[in-house]
């Protein structure tokens, strides 16, 4: 087993058991695998039961799977490229979704919504005085990219007619073009629009509502603050780590007498996705995981809850769809970050350029 399958199949899917493992700690306590409910409930047996459950699940089935593609691919000499990461990826996901079954048929049958008072609140200076954004970490990627460019336009003279477009698990060229602006700078204009997109996302997720706690309006929104900055920095970390990614591969590409390394093309974005990861454990979505600031007083709850949504989120929670909500993008229920409002035009257009952009750009820089 090569370099490359070791980080396929072994540490990404770890990583990603890592994570899956870590998830119900990381969103709020008020939402146990997506669902809504009363802070009461956070801490009830069933849902502590459950959440054992999925955690064993997620683990017994990484190690199983991690293990059999290590055997399969050492033993029987065949290769299984992103296999055991796909695999992964669904016993994960078919343990959270009957861990949020579970939890959901408990909700149900014990009404713990009855007798509640539910509302919304909004803090209107998130709009009139927001944070600023982090500009100074989009530095980083800027320079990547514009030291990649700067690479490019030295090496262009001087390479044959003929560039690799495409590299073997091993490090070798499998793939050749004609050589082309196109062709030659794909890895530049792929940095460049990843990074703008990159940048837009987050731009725009800076402006996206705020999920705040009608209890104790006033900590949510500190901790709402905080939680953009730190994600907002994260995003424009890994947009650094991804272009040096592509760097790796521009400069395997020009240099046709140099075989690509695939740990040096992929550690990059592993390592962009640890640091990811580490501000989301420290963070928490929303901010759920962040102390209360020094010198703050205790908010006293109010005691009113948030409502109950769960009629908006379909697709085991991870899409939402709300035609009477204004907002393009909502906190996610599971996991760190922002999702769009298909019920909303302007969501529905936002994911329909995400997916045909790059469906375009591909074949038109490539002719």
């Amino acid at each position: 087993m090569n370099s490359a399958d070791l980080l396929v199949n072994v540490f990404m899917p770890a990583v990603l058991v890592a994570l899956a493992w870590w998830m119900p700690s990381l969103t709020s306590p008020t939402l146990p695998f997506g669902v809504r409910s009363p802070e009461a409930r956070a801490d009830a047996p069933e849902v502590a039961r459950h959440r054992g459950r999925y955690r064993w699940q997620v683990t017994a089935s990484g190690v199983l799977l991690i293990t059999a593609g290590v055997l399969v691919s050492s033993t029987l000499r065949f290769d299984l490229p992103g296999v055991v990461l796909l695999l992964t990826i669904a016993a994960c996901t078919a343990a959270y979704g009957r861990a949020r079954a579970a939890v959901l048929a408990v909700k149900r049958r014990e009404h713990w919504y009855d007798g509640l008072r539910q509302g919304v609140v909004a803090d209107t200076t998130l709009h009139t005085d927001p944070e600023r954004f982090p500009w100074v970490w989009a530095v980083p990627a800027l320079l990547v990219c514009t030291g990649t460019t700067v690479l490019g336009v030295l090496r262009y003279p001087s390479l044959p007619d003929r560039v690799p477009v495409h590299f073997a698990g091993s490090g070798s060229a499998d793939r050749f073009a004609d050589r082309s602006i196109g062709t030659a700078f794909f890895p530049v204009f792929t940095q460049v629009a990843l990074t703008a997109l990159i940048l837009a996302l987050t731009l725009l997720s800076f402006r996206a509502r705020a999920d705040l706690d009608p209890a104790r309006p006033a900590d949510s929104a500190r901790r709402h603050r905080r939680f953009s900055v730190r994600t907002a920095i994260s995003l424009l970390l890994l947009a650094a780590f991804v272009d040096l990614s592509l760097l790796a591969g521009a400069w395997a590409m020009w240099h046709t007498d140099q075989q690509a390394s695939p740990a040096l093309i992929l550690l990059p974005v592993l390592a962009g996705l640890v640091v990811v990861i580490g501000i989301a454990v420290r963070t928490g979505q929303g901010g759920s995981r962040l102390p209360a600031q020094d010198g703050v007083v205790a908010e006293r709850g109010t005691g009113t809850v948030r409502r109950d949504d769960d009629r908006y989120w379909r697709l085991l929670g991870s899409a939402y769809v709300n035609r009477a909500d204004p907002a393009v993008l909502v906190q996610k229920r599971f996991g760190i970050g922002w999702t769009i409002n298909l019920g909303n035009p302007r969501g529905a257009v936002l994911l329909l350029g995400l997916i045909l952009t790059p469906a375009l750009l591909v074949p038109l820089l490539l002719r």
